[in-house]
């Protein structure tokens, strides 16, 4: 099983993937709470240079919210990561298989809503 959704998108901008990614998770009810240039903390933590990467931490709050409900520390896994990253003359954008990373936790109820999840971040994928 693999923990994350991919898609590779060639002819764009790195600026123009993370717009479009935005605009495709918000269509999907997630907001993007918060945001890490790992580019520019690597240079400015340790003085390397890396390609463009951004981590966006995207949240369906209702969802979220029947998540906490069923499993009160599942806060810990939460926001789902979304990843944007140069890859030579395609952006690839990788969001964690929620699914995959509630294996740990024996709840079935979580486990549908995790599904549903999946769901909602695959189409979001999918259509950037």
């Amino acid at each position: 099983m693999t923990y994350t959704i991919d898609r590779k998108i060639e002819g764009v901008s790195f600026e123009d993937a993370v717009e479009r990614t935005r605009r495709a998770l918000a269509d999907q009810g997630f907001g993007v709470l918060t945001e890490i240039d790992a580019k520019a903390t690597m240079k400015k933590k340790l003085d390397i240079e890396m390609e463009p990467y951004l981590i966006l931490g995207a949240c369906n709050p209702k969802m979220a919210h029947q998540a906490i409900g069923m499993e009160p520390r599942v806060g810990a896994m939460l926001p789902c990561n979304v990843i944007l990253r140069q890859v030579g003359n395609a952006v690839e954008v990788s969001a964690i298989d929620p699914v995959s990373s509630m294996m740990a936790i024996e709840n079935d109820e979580l486990k549908r809503v995790a599904g549903e999840v999946r769901d909602r971040l695959s189409k979001a994928v999918d259509s950037i």
